[in-house]
């Protein structure tokens, strides 16, 4: 120890470099290894034991894995795995009222979430019995809960949502009344926050109900209780307080709304409804400013040259080609044609007036246009006034203003010489509307419009395999357009290529589903294809989109007439007569189908309609009086006949009847009728010998080289057909006691076929279809002018 021991040096002498080499030997790791008490601590735990004298604290964690068992041989267990599986879960107990609350609280979060799902998906009748269920099991649940809990505990989120979800499935269903009620608890509950803004859903209902007072009286309400900082919420509720204003006829409330709107957020909806109002108060100078306001609202979408590829990197192509029609671009593509939307109609509003006349109006609104963001407008602006003049019936202003377009770009052009085209069309010119045919078609190979005017010309000229060419390429560039698809079915008609025609109306039937025009060629082609039950059929449903179209009601009596169901064709002739009570083929039909019934009283009212409409037709007169004779009117017919011998002096069937009923009633004018009857057939005799004559002159050199009596046999046979092709004879009733009817074989006029005798067929009618296949006006082949 003594070793360890420096000793004060005996002189006073400072040493200044004295203790530097002193060291506590504790730290001497060179000696470590020749310490005889470290190495047994390394060796054993003695170095972590006490002092001697000194007891050591008992731990609180026992060393991993160690037990006294250990000492006594078992294996060594750090993760207690001998000790078996671990005790089974307590089980909850669902008795608890606190485990019935979480599971009612469960089944209601799922009911409001089962009502929205069908809203969605439109079933509003299930949606509003969901979430009427939701609101009585919330009410039970809080009832529950404030048994258990205090009221502090309860879920007002949860009554929050039910409560508004029951509102609005209310005023889905246009329960209009519970919907305000359903409101009104939520707004009065001063417990919901943020529940002012409700007001503006009840606004809108009031809106609805069209009680404009309450519904700005809420919005405003609304508007106070929203803070400024939602700025987006607060306009849109100011523009409904605008639309409400116009509604009423506010226009300068309205215009303050909407002018508050343009100039904190300016929008393309506020910017329209400012035109508006301007416009139902005329002031020009404010439209034009208004309309300069509108054209300046940002549309806030990035160009198109985005979707430009820039290199020929396959990865970015891929990428360009993948966004070209994503939901982003779909958005772009809608808001875009909404501004343009609202910029045509606004200035097709304001052009007749805020300008001494139309044209300058268009042109300021063209060059305003022109030095916006919206410069590919103007050629619509200028093909819309051509359209306009059109509508004014001003057909060279028109033309003129289309020409101008000649030489514009190619999609400009094709649209112009398209209208161009469709205009000489319909007046007739088909070289002109051949012409500019052409030059639209090769302005754009694709315009589907242009094609089906080439194909219309095409048709005109009776080329039909050359039309559906045309026509077929118009559908390969759009499946959609119908006029092309219309018309190539009736081409196929024409070329009498039913079974394909059938085919395009059919295909064009699945696109427009209540189509008149359709719905009648279809029927028409099954006629043509002698199939009547299915063209039928398909008439009914025709008269059911056009229940008063007489001649689809004639049509179908025609057909129910041509199967001998002679009581479903007198409905539906009567219906067509009812509708339209001038068309002469179905009053012909109505009046011989009551003679053939024996009702000639009824059939008088349709001859006499028919005398109407054509009073120089003798026939529909002799008619009426054949109507009265048989009815035993026998004085009214007389008087029938004296009529029409006053207007028709030259008529033999009528000095006929005269003469028979003279003699049978006993007047003295008998003598008079008769001797005028002799005159009449004398002159009769007279011109037809003249006409033989006439004949056997011509014929001469065939008579002689024939024979006479050849030749007199060939006159007398052609005389004997010719007069049953024209005329008609009576033939006596049976009875003796019809004195009336000629009895012998004398031929009548030809202009009338009395159908009285019991023999006489009733005159077939030939109704003209509703939409014939050979007027090719714009109706039919005509394609529309280019949309919007």
């Amino acid at each position: 120890m003594m070793q360890n021991v420096h000793l004060a040096p005996e002189t006073d002498e400072d040493d200044l470099y004295s203790g530097y080499n002193d060291y506590n030997p504790t730290y001497d790791t060179e000696e470590l290894e020749n310490d005889t008490a470290f190495q047994q601590a390394v060796r054993t735990s003695h170095g972590r034991r006490p002092p001697d004298g000194v007891t050591r604290p008992m731990t609180a964690v026992r060393a991993a894995g160690f037990t006294k068992a250990a000492l006594r041989g078992s294996a060594f267990d750090p993760l207690g795995q001998s000790r078996g599986p671990a005790p089974p879960l307590e089980a909850k107990n669902e008795d608890s009222p606190e485990e019935k609350i979480r599971q009612l609280e469960k089944k209601v979060n799922e009911l409001v979430e089962e009502s929205c799902i069908a809203n969605s998906c439109g079933d509003l009748k299930l949606a509003l019995e969901k979430a009427k269920d939701a609101g009585r099991k919330e009410r039970v649940l809080v009832r529950q809960r404030e048994q258990v809990t205090t009221p502090e505990n309860i879920n007002l989120d949860l009554t929050y949502s039910v409560l508004f979800n029951l509102a609005s499935q209310y005023s889905a269903n246009e329960m209009y009344a519970e919907a305000l009620n359903t409101y009104q608890v939520i707004v009065k509950n001063k417990m919901f926050s943020n529940a002012g803004r409700l007001k503006v859903n009840m606004g809108n209902i009031y809106l609805k109900q069209r009680n404009y007072s309450k519904a700005i009286k809420f919005y405003r309400m609304a508007l106070d209780q929203i803070p400024s900082v939602h700025k987006e919420m607060r306009i849109k509720i100011m523009q409904n307080i605008g639309v409400t204003f116009i509604k009423t006829g506010q226009y300068s409330d309205a215009i303050n709304s909407f002018e508050h709107i343009m100039s904190m957020a300016p929008n393309l909806k506020a910017g329209f409804n400012l035109i508006l109002s301007y416009f139902a108060v005329g002031d020009r100078d404010k439209m034009k400013k208004a309309f300069q306001k509108l054209i300046a609202v940002p549309l806030e979408i990035d160009e198109d040259d985005k979707y430009i590829s820039p290199s020929d990197d396959p990865h970015t192509n891929l990428v360009i080609e993948a966004i070209k029609n994503d939901h982003l671009r779909q958005m772009e593509r809608e808001r875009k044609a909404m501004a343009e939307k609202y910029i045509m109609t606004a200035a097709k509003l304001i052009a007749p007036v805020i300008e001494t006349s139309f044209a300058v109006g268009y042109d300021w609104c063209v060059e305003v246009v022109k030095a916006s963001q919206y410069v590919e407008l103007a050629n619509d602006l200028e093909i819309n006034k051509a359209i306009t003049y059109l509508r004014q019936k001003d057909f060279n202003q028109a033309v003129e203003t289309l020409k101008m377009f000649e030489k514009k770009d190619s999609r400009v052009k094709s649209a112009a010489a398209t209208n161009l085209s469709f205009l000489y069309y319909l007046e007739n010119e088909f070289s002109q509307a051949s012409s500019y045919a052409d030059l639209a078609v090769n302005s754009d190979r694709y315009n589907p419009s242009a094609l089906t005017n080439k194909g219309n010309t095409v048709f005109a000229n009776g080329d039909y395999e050359k039309a559906a060419e045309f026509y077929k390429e118009a559908l390969r560039n759009d499946s959609s357009c119908t006029e092309a698809l219309y018309n190539i079915g009736l081409t196929y008609k024409k070329l009498n290529r039913l079974d394909e025609a059938l085919d395009c109306f059919l295909k064009l039937h699945a696109i427009l589903r209540n189509s008149a025009q359709v719905l009648y060629q279809i029927a028409n082609v099954y006629e043509l294809m002698e199939d009547p039950n299915q063209a039928i059929e398909w008439l009914m449903q025709l008269i059911s989109v056009v229940p008063t179209d007489s001649r689809a009601l004639s049509k179908l009596g025609e057909l129910y007439d041509s199967e001998g169901d002679k009581s479903q064709a007198f409905q539906y002739y009567y219906e067509s007569y009812r509708y339209f009570p001038s068309n002469i083929e179905v009053i012909e039909w109505l009046g011989a189908y009551y003679i053939d019934t024996q009702f000639c009283e009824k059939a008088i009212q349709y001859f006499e309609r028919a005398s109407l409409i054509q009073p120089t037709q003798v026939k529909w007169q002799l008619m009426v009086a054949s109507c009265f004779r048989r009815s035993g009117n026998y004085q009214k017919a007389l008087d029938t006949y004296k009529d029409i011998h006053r207007k028709f002096p030259e008529n033999v069937e009528c000095l006929r009847f005269l003469v028979r009923l003279c003699t049978d009633i006993g007047l003295k004018e008998v003598q008079e009728y008769a001797t005028k009857l002799k005159r009449l057939e004398k002159m009769k005799e007279i011109r037809e010998q003249r006409i033989k004559s006439g004949r056997d002159s011509s014929g001469g050199s065939r008579s002689r080289r024939e024979g006479s009596a050849g030749s007199d046999s060939g006159q007398n046979c052609s005389a004997s057909s010719k007069g049953e092709r024209l005329s008609a004879k009576l033939r006596a009733l049976p009875g003796t006691n019809e004195p009336y009817e000629s009895s012998s074989n004398k031929e009548i006029d030809a202009s009338y076929v009395d159908p009285l005798g019991p023999q006489i067929e009733r005159p077939k009618t030939a109704a003209k279809k509703r939409i014939d296949e050979d007027d090719f006006a714009d109706e039919e082949l005509g394609d529309d002018l280019l949309p919007e």
